[in-house]
């Protein structure tokens, strides 16, 4: 997945940086581990620069990349530009994915159950406890449901994927945006909690009649099946490449101050309405000459790769960031004495 041609320019600095460099480390959302492991596996490949990413959640990342204890923090959850200026960070969007409601309901399909955002949030809120219920059933007429409990499995640690979530349930429901509302972590009304996407993604996997929430990559990899989500204009769309793509045609990253911007419930008949973007953050300033050039390196050739081949992968959907979110974010990084390093 990542490009590893350096430009004629570049080629002197990446031998370099080959020899010398100290590895990258990273941490934070589970969201784009599955992509930013490839693009490790690759440049280490290289480079002989290895990238260590711990994918802790998207808290955790905002934790440790505030603290100084790694390169580069990764978050689902954008930060607001107070929050960004006040920790002398910069954020940028990186990739493009979608959040995807997934069960386990022995002889029903991938893509066979239709679910309303109102009737996901009431499923989330327990008041829709079994699977034939009437809500569900109205809206599932070919479909022969069980008369299952529903077991809801939500994440437990602070997480981006979350945010993205609940954004997307305070959008549909009134009542979950009262009780539950949207955060990196929230107080479920019902369920079990499991830790990151692979916390989830097993629980589901687990115990019959549940449903949760996870990263396409996640779903795609465990060959679960997801439910069809009713969008904003009223039709009723799976979790795929293309309807990322839609939604992310929405995005207007040259109008949002420090690349803010949140994607969930977007206008369009083939827009997932669970999309959302994952960011990387850095510090605006940084010291260790290599190391800072080789963070630049490492994001910036992974995104020439993105474009190089269109980041068609079952994995994730490039949101075909425009040219200020590619460069804005990245050209905003500085060594100590304010020369941009990218």
């Amino acid at each position: 997945m990542l490009y590893l041609t350096c430009s004629a320019g570049l080629r002197p600095c990446c031998s370099a940086l080959a020899l010398a460099a100290a590895n990258i480390t990273g941490a934070g959302a589970t969201f784009p581990y599955p992509l930013y492991s490839k693009w490790a596996e690759a440049y280490k490949a290289k480079t002989g620069i290895g990238m260590n990413y711990q994918s802790i959640g998207s808290g955790g990342g905002i934790k440790q990349i505030i603290a100084k204890t790694v390169d580069f923090g990764a978050s689902d959850a954008p930060l607001q530009v107070a929050e960004l200026e006040k920790n002398g960070l910069v954020q940028f969007p990186m990739v493009m994915g979608g959040v995807v409601p997934v069960f386990n309901i022995e002889g029903i399909k991938p893509g066979a159950i239709r679910l309303t955002g109102a009737v996901l949030a009431d499923i989330y809120l327990g008041k829709i406890t079994k699977w034939n219920a009437s809500a569900i059933a109205a809206l599932n007429k070919e479909v022969k449901l069980p008369d299952q409990d529903i077991t809801v499995v939500a994440r437990s640690d602070g997480s981006g994927t979350t945010f993205i979530f609940t954004n997307y349930l305070s959008k549909v429901s009134a009542e979950w945006k009262d009780k539950a509302g949207n955060n990196t972590s929230v107080k479920w009304p019902a369920g079990v909690s499991g830790k990151g996407n692979e916390g989830v993604a097993a629980y589901v996997q687990r115990l019959p009649g549940s449903i949760g929430y996870v990263e396409y990559a996640y779903a795609i990899q465990n060959k679960m099946s997801y439910v069809l989500l009713q969008n904003k204009d009223g039709v009723f769309v799976g979790p795929d490449d293309r309807t990322f793509r839609a939604a992310a045609a929405n995005a207007q990253w040259d109008k949002a101050p420090g690349f803010y911007q949140i994607l969930t419930e977007q206008s369009g008949k083939d827009s997932w309405p669970i999309t959302g973007a994952t960011f990387v953050l850095m510090h605006k300033k940084t010291g260790q000459a290599r190391k800072r050039v080789d963070r630049a390196q490492v994001l910036r050739l992974g995104l020439r790769k993105r474009r190089q081949n269109g980041a068609r992968t079952r994995l994730h959907s490039d949101a075909r960031q425009r040219g200020e979110a590619r460069q804005g974010g990245m050209e905003k990084i500085q060594d100590a004495s304010g020369k941009p390093v990218y």
